[in-house]
C-alpha cells in the first residue's frame, strides 16, 4: 500500500490505500475477462491480491456522471458502516488521476443476475428468497435507524443488492447516499438522481426524499404509491417474523402527471457487479 496523491482526499478517506501497481496486476490490467460490470460511475472489475484475496475494483471512468466527490461521499460514509448486509470496503487507490475503490469480492454477483435470468431464477427456492428479502430489509433497517447516522440509499434496486458464496445479501454502491443528523426526518433536492422506476413519486416529481424513499425502492411487500401508508423497515421486520394476519392492503395512490426524464437507464440484458444509473429530471 502507498500514501495517495491528494493528502486532503486520504485524511477524509481514513482508509488503507492500495498502490496503483498492485491493483494494476491483481486485475490482470483491468482486462476485459475479469470486467464485472458497468454503471454511471465506470466500470468494476474483478481482482486477486498477491496474498490470494478476491477483490472488486469499482474505477471512476473519465466520461463518468459521478466524480470526485461522490467516490469521496461514499468511502466516507460506507467505511464507518458496519453491518452484515451491507457490502465491506476494503480501500481506495487514487494515483497518477486514477480513482478506485477496493471492495470485498462478491462470487455471485448481483441479484438482477438471478431474477432477471429465466435459468438461474429457477435457482432461487422460496427460502433463499426470503432470507435475500430478509437481509436487505435489515440493512435497511440499520442504515435509517440503527447507524450512528441517519443514512439513504435513494438508489436501492436488484443490481445493487450483492450476493456472497452463500447467496447472503449485502447492500452496495452508496455513492448517492445522503445522511441526515438527529430528529431530522425528510429534505427536498432541485437535482433528481438515481434509477427511474426504481424513485418513489415524491421524489421523482418534487425532489422530496426520506427513508420512505428506500421503502419504496424496496417494493417487496409495499404496494401502494402514498408515503404514509409505508411501513417503517422496523415494521417489515416483526412481518417477517410474526405469524399474525397482515394489515389488509389499501387502494394504491394515483398520480395523474408524468415526469419528463433524461433516463440513462441500462438494459438489464448484461447483470452488474455495481451497476449505477444516473436520472435528471426536469420541471415542466
Amino acid at each position: 500500500m502507498k500514501d495517495c496523491d491528494n493528502e486532503s482526499v486520504k485524511e477524509d478517506m481514513e482508509l488503507p490505500v492500495f498502490d496503483l501497481a498492485a491493483i494494476t496486476n491483481a486485475t490482470d490490467n483491468f482486462s476485459n475477462s475479469n470486467k464485472l460490470g458497468e454503471g454511471g460511475f465506470g466500470p468494476v472489475y474483478k481482482g486477486t491480491l498477491s496474498e490470494g484475496r478476491d477483490i472488486a475494483v469499482k474505477m471512476l471512468s473519465n466520461n463518468s456522471t459521478q466524480g470526485l466527490n461522490e467516490l469521496k461521499n461514499e468511502v466516507i460514509l460506507i467505511a464507518k458502516l458496519q453491518h452484515r448486509n451491507l457490502v465491506k470496503i476494503l480501500g481506495c487507490c487514487i494515483q497518477e488521476n486514477e480513482n478506485m475503490l477496493i471492495y470485498e469480492y462478491m462470487p455471485n454477483k448481483s441479484l438482477d443476475c438471478f431474477i432477471f435470468d429465466q435459468a438461474n431464477s429457477k435457482l432461487l427456492d422460496w427460502h433463499k428468497r426470503i432470507n435475500i428479502i430478509n437481509g436487505v430489509a435489515k440493512g435497511l433497517l440499520y442504515l435509517h435507524e440503527d447507524s450512528r447516522l441517519r443514512i439513504i440509499h435513494r438508489d436501492l434496486k436488484a443490481n445493487n443488492i450483492l450476493l456472497d458464496n452463500n447467496m447472503n445479501p449485502k447492500i452496495s454502491d452508496f455513492s448517492l447516499v445522503r445522511s441526515f443528523w438527529g430528529d431530522q426526518i425528510d429534505s427536498e433536492t432541485n437535482r433528481i438522481i438515481g434509477t427511474y422506476g426504481y424513485m418513489s413519486p415524491e421524489y421523482a416529481m418534487h425532489g422530496q426524499y426520506s427513508v420512505k424513499s428506500d421503502v419504496f425502492s424496496f417494493g417487496v411487500l409495499v404496494l401502494e404509491q402514498r408515503p404514509e401508508d409505508r411501513p417503517n423497515m422496523s415494521s417489515v421486520i416483526q412481518m417477517f417474523s410474526s405469524e399474525s394476519l397482515l394489515p389488509k392492503p389499501k387502494q394504491p395512490g394515483f398520480f395523474t402527471d408524468s415526469p419528463k426524464a433524461d433516463s440513462s437507464s441500462s438494459k438489464h440484458g448484461t447483470c452488474s457487479g455495481n451497476e449505477m444509473t444516473t436520472t435528471i429530471i426536469e420541471a415542466r
